[in-house]
């Protein structure tokens, strides 16, 4: 049976529990009061500082992508400072231990699980820090090539000549080779074209350079060049060089299409003809008695 004796002694235990925690609440008010400070001081503070990085890191960079990722990283680097101090405070030593290394371990375990997302971030960091390209440029990468449109910190969206909008990884940008047309504002036009081998080729030269007189946004510091470059099936191939100021694509494909019009234009005036490809047959005298036999029969 549930006494009397019995449900004082629980009485009494309760009020012993209760009195000890009681106690333990008055010894660490002072210690919680710091601590409740503390988070709002570290809140104010976190505030503070996301304001004075945001303000002074586009003097440093430009690229908005990695400001916000600095500024994120600041604003919660400072928040985790602050926890780790009000834990400190509340002598919760054991728990901090316990966070960091919880953190560690779930900072390993991602790293492996997400090697290919990292890889692709912090190549995207690397890209905005040495910033080798920006919106706008024209590249070539191995596999594509385009206008960059935007540069993020996973992708980078790339518009194809073709229109196609590709989104290639950053990883991969950062390992492969990459051409900037972008950079120099110049660039080379090359145009192929072959004449007849009873042509003279000094007059073909000569032709070539009199047509690209007056050619529009023909940079006049480079020199055109008319090159023979080798013995064809047919012709005896050249290369017209010049170079022309390049900002997007459409200035290089309508130089080079103004070129072959003039070109073309030009050897029409004086006769030089352009060869259509030729090809010999040999046929035994044997075969060719043959076919005019079956010829006869029909």
């Amino acid at each position: 049976m549930f006494g009397l004796t019995d449900f004082h002694r629980i009485f009494t235990l309760l009020t012993d529990k209760l009195g000890r925690w009681v106690r333990q609440f008055i010894l660490l008010l002072p210690n919680m009061i710091m601590a409740v400070l503390i988070l709002v001081i570290t809140y104010f503070v976190a505030r503070l500082v996301r304001r004075v990085v945001s303000n002074l890191l586009p003097r440093v960079s430009h690229s908005a992508t990695l400001n916000n990722l600095v500024i994120t990283i600041t604003y919660v680097g400072v928040l985790l400072v602050g926890l780790f101090f009000t834990l400190e405070v509340l002598s919760l030593d054991k728990t901090v231990t316990s966070l960091l290394a919880g953190v560690g371990i779930i900072g390993l375990a991602l790293g492996f699980a997400f090697q290919d997302i990292a890889a692709n971030f912090i190549s995207g960091i690397i890209i905005a820090i040495q910033r080798p390209f920006t919106v706008g440029d024209v590249i070539q990468t191995e596999s594509y090539f385009g206008t960059i449109e935007s540069i993020n910190l996973r992708t980078l969206d790339l518009r194809q000549v073709t229109g196609e909008l590709v989104r290639v990884p950053n990883r991969k940008v950062f390992e492969s080779s990459v051409i900037n047309y972008t950079v120099t504002t110049h660039r080379r036009v090359d145009v192929e074209c072959g004449v007849t081998y009873d042509t003279d080729l000094e007059k073909t030269r000569d032709v070539v350079l009199d047509c690209m007189r007056g050619f529009p946004n023909l940079l006049t510091d480079r020199p055109v060049e008319v090159m023979f470059t080798g013995f064809g099936e047919s012709s005896i191939d050249f290369t017209l060089r010049f170079w022309i100021p390049y900002r997007k694509q459409v200035d290089y494909v309508g130089a080079k299409s103004e070129a072959i019009m003039r070109i073309k234009r030009a050897f029409d005036k004086v006769g030089i003809v352009i060869p259509f490809p030729i090809r010999t047959l040999d046929i035994s005298p044997e075969l060719l008695e043959e076919i005019s036999k079956k010829m006869v029969r029909e």
